[in-house]
């Protein structure tokens, strides 16, 4: 009799015992990956604009295609320095110096020299007496000034000292087309002063320079 009570009371002290402790506790499982080395990034590629379609001209059959370049026009690197009969300019992308000799009305001869200036070479000649206010050119300017022909005679002194800027740019090709080929042929430059005010055509066929509006 004793012992089955015991049971029975030991019974109920484990009921007891397993409702105190609850469910199992929840286990949480941290996954850590590693940190990759570098990181690459792909620029995404700008896609062209859509496609148009267009209804072509009708075409005479004895119409030749049209091979004749376009004109070019740009922005580039130039120097300058203003005479007193003219003008020298530097010309960056060709390493060229572009005399203008002004003969009268914004026009006159165009010669178009190398740069040959090395650095290390004397950039003027101090025995040179230049006169009040104007200014003896440096450099590529200075030796082709002293140098070469009679540069010095027909620009005389400088008004300016030399300066440099970014000017517009054009090139209109001459020649003309031949059974539909093209034949290259003498065009002509344009170019701008410092201020952009002032527009100066160099013409291949004649060797000539002119102030154009």
């Amino acid at each position: 009799m004793r012992s089955g009570i015991f049971l029975t009371l030991l019974g109920l002290l484990l009921v007891q015992l397993t409702a105190c402790q609850g469910p199992p506790p929840t286990q949480i499982v941290v996954v850590v990956t590693a940190t990759p080395a570098e990181l690459q990034v792909v620029p995404t590629e700008t896609l062209p604009p859509p496609e148009t379609t267009a209804t072509p001209s009708p075409q005479p059959p004895t119409a030749t295609p049209n091979t004749f370049p376009t004109p070019t026009f740009g922005q580039i690197q130039v120097a300058e320095q203003v005479f007193e009969h003219g003008r020298m300019v530097w010309i960056q992308p060709r390493k060229q110096i572009w005399v203008m000799v002004d003969t009268g009305n914004g026009s006159g001869p165009w010669t178009v020299y190398d740069d040959v200036f090395m650095d290390g070479e004397p950039e003027s000649d101090p025995t040179i007496v230049v006169p009040a206010g104007q200014y003896q050119p440096t450099r590529g300017f200075g030796k082709l000034w002293r140098e070469t022909g009679d540069i010095r005679e027909n620009l005389g002194f400088g008004l300016t000292p030399e300066f440099g800027y970014v000017s517009n740019y054009e090139y209109h090709p001459g020649g003309s087309t031949v059974n539909g080929q093209y034949v290259t042929g003498p065009g002509y430059h344009i170019l701008f002063n410092l201020y952009g005010n002032d527009k100066f055509q160099f013409n291949e066929v004649d060797g000539t320079w002119a102030k154009v509006k």
